[in-house]
């Protein structure tokens, strides 16, 4: 059985040890762009197809805001859907149930640009309209996952 060789200057490395690394290049002022894996972020960013431009945190975190936390052993890109005192509430726009929950000593980054896999770029917006369409997300990603994705 044939197997490629493997190229000496690619690694693996755990998620721990990855958004370690992100984490760290955030506190020095640095922006990261990653892949998301995933879907529960769609409509608006679709696994790994879009990279996210990461950058740190230095305000309280906003309805709208699309963050990645760890929550637990867990690394989460999801859009803040509540935030009361210390406690955010998080749930991705793929999601029509599931939310998860954090506080801001959590936040790792947040997402300031969406790169598309086309080389559009768009700004992340607070996603409002998308919130308000939530009694009916399943339809709407029922739909996107059959003809346009």
């Amino acid at each position: 059985m044939y197997s490629a060789p493997q190229s000496s200057d690619r690694k693996t490395i755990g998620d721990d040890n990855y958004f370690a690394l992100v984490d760290d290049l955030l506190k020095e002022g640095r922006e990261v762009v990653i892949t998301p894996k995933g879907n529960s972020m769609l409509p608006f960013i679709r696994n790994g197809r879009d990279e996210v431009v990461l950058t740190r945190l230095d305000r309280p975190a906003e309805i709208g805001d699309i963050l990645l936390a760890k929550i637990g052993d867990r690394f989460i890109m999801h859009r803040v859907f509540a935030v009361e005192g210390d406690s955010i509430t998080l749930m991705g726009d793929g999601n029509v149930y599931g939310k998860e929950y954090c506080g801001h000593s959590d936040i790792i980054g947040l997402v300031t640009e969406i790169r598309k896999a086309g080389g559009r770029i768009v700004k992340p917006g607070k996603g409002k309209a998308w919130r308000l369409l939530r009694p009916f997300r399943r339809y709407i990603l029922a739909i996107y996952k059959r003809v346009i994705r």
